[in-house]
């Protein structure tokens, strides 16, 4: 059926400004930005890394920053590392691994040996080690962000997004912070501090993470930390069934290097119990409770559960 008269519209139609119509960046867009912050990073690291590896600054310079995958992680990244996931802007994942040899040098250093690290490596990191991690994790996160607030290129007006810390794994597979077949961008900063051969920072994380940290609308899928892959329901198979080792930490005692290594069966060390006990999956701590008894048995009651930690 045709029309006896063509049809007019009530008002004007919106006309979007390309602006608004436009995705963020990609890639070949963004990798420069990573290039700029990798020199400004670099110079800042540098100058962070003296005093833990004796107060003179080694040479750090940045590479070429390139695209990849997990894959190229697993081929660039040891058995052995620091391996780190970072939140930004608070739920998109940023990866940064460090050597385990400079790292156990480090931590070999501040209890006054030579800065040495045991050979063959161990294959896990000691406790001293996971200490010394922790703090270079809140060192690698605060110049990350001072480098972002001085780099030329972001958007403007936009604020540097905050630079978290979550969850770290000496051993990059049991982490799996990437789906295998997510592109990322990778960045890495060569470290020579006189010894036998220069040691690497590693910075991965997906386009859309690298979009938000210069302040731009995402230009490819940021997938939130822990929502990798579709969600099941805990109660459902074949999840209900399956055994989580749970670690309830009822003492956490800081007690000196030195009464340590002089310890003796027969020596009895004062502790004193928690009033928020932390139960643990794994390193994230998912309720707390308090101790009590329950058929005479030591129970945990639970007075605070945690969405969205496991």
């Amino acid at each position: 059926m045709k029309p006896e008269r063509a049809f007019i519209a009530e008002r004007t139609l919106a006309q979007h400004a390309p602006e608004l119509l436009r995705q963020g960046p990609g890639a070949s867009e963004l990798l420069p930005l990573l290039n700029r912050l990798g020199d400004r990073l670099a110079r800042r690291m540098a100058a962070a890394l003296a005093p833990l590896l004796g107060g003179e600054a080694p040479l750090v310079k940045a590479t070429q920053a390139k695209e990849g995958d997990l894959s190229t992680l697993h081929g660039s990244i040891a058995t052995l590392a620091a391996n780190s996931i970072f939140a930004v802007g608070g739920n998109a994942p940023l990866f940064v691994s460090v050597e385990a040899e400079p790292v156990l040098r480090i931590v070999d250093r501040a209890f006054g040996g030579k800065g040495e690290a045991p050979a063959p490596l161990p294959e896990s990191f000691p406790m001293a080690a996971e200490l010394m991690i922790g703090r270079m994790e809140v060192l690698i996160g605060d110049h990350l962000s001072s480098a972002l607030t001085a780099t030329a290129g972001r958007a403007a007006g936009m604020p540097v997004p905050s630079i978290t810390p979550l969850r770290r794994d000496g051993n990059l597979a049991m982490l799996a912070p990437f789906p295998e077949d997510q592109t990322l961008a990778v960045l890495t900063l060569e470290v020579d501090d006189g010894g036998t051969l220069p040691w690497q920072i590693t910075y991965a994380m997906p386009i859309g993470t690298l979009a938000r940290l210069f302040g731009f609308a995402e230009g490819s899928e940021v997938l939130s930390i822990g929502r990798t892959h579709p969600l099941g329901s805990p109660s459902d198979m074949p999840f209900s069934d399956l055994p989580i080792e749970v670690r309830a930490i009822v003492v956490d005692m800081r007690i000196p290097f030195s009464t340590i290594a002089n310890m003796a069966p027969g020596d009895v060390l004062p502790v004193s119990v928690a009033r928020a006990v932390p139960l643990r999956v794994g390193n994230a701590t998912f309720a707390q409770g308090t101790i009590g008894a329950v058929d005479e048995r030591v129970a945990v009651q639970i007075t605070k559960a945690f969405d969205d930690t496991i």
